[in-house]
């Protein structure tokens, strides 16, 4: 699976994953979670989003001083099981390498359980919880070493 840099023609892509991803934790928060806020515009422009080829995963990551932050990981619910969550999260993995990035850190809402799960089990280290820009998250960590 190809992971490229979105690019504007992406945009509407980006916005039907994302709204496809999200939509059934409206109810769960009481507010659409932050991801269907962001101005993935800009993300495109500030070359901080990536997709796959075929438009069924999109991910962001945020340089930070210390650390790569996947600020967004979305994949299209109509693909779930076919690895592309995994992949995405090996290109997040391999970029913060190529950067020289010690680690990853992520959130999630806290009633986003099946989410808080899955980092878990794959190795991510929950570092505090915390009321942030009107949302309950959990912070995550995770060594790319």
């Amino acid at each position: 699976m190809r992971i490229r840099p979105a690019d504007a023609d992406d945009l509407a892509a980006i916005a039907r994953i994302v709204t496809a991803a999200y939509s059934k934790y409206i109810a769960r928060i009481g507010k659409p979670p932050g991801p269907m806020l962001d101005d993935y515009a800009a993300h495109i422009r500030a070359h901080t989003i990536w997709i796959t080829d075929d438009r069924t995963g999109v991910i962001v990551l945020l340089p930070e001083p210390d650390h790569l932050l996947l600020d967004n990981i979305a994949v299209d619910p109509s693909h779930h099981g076919k690895g592309i969550g995994r992949a995405l999260m090996e290109f997040a993995t391999a970029e913060a390498r190529r950067r020289a990035f010690p680690e990853l850190r992520l959130y999630t809402h806290e009633t986003m359980t099946e989410n808080i799960d899955l980092y878990r089990r794959t190795g991510w280290e929950e570092t505090g919880r915390a009321m942030q820009d009107g949302y309950d998250r959990v912070f995550f960590r995770k060594s790319v070493d």
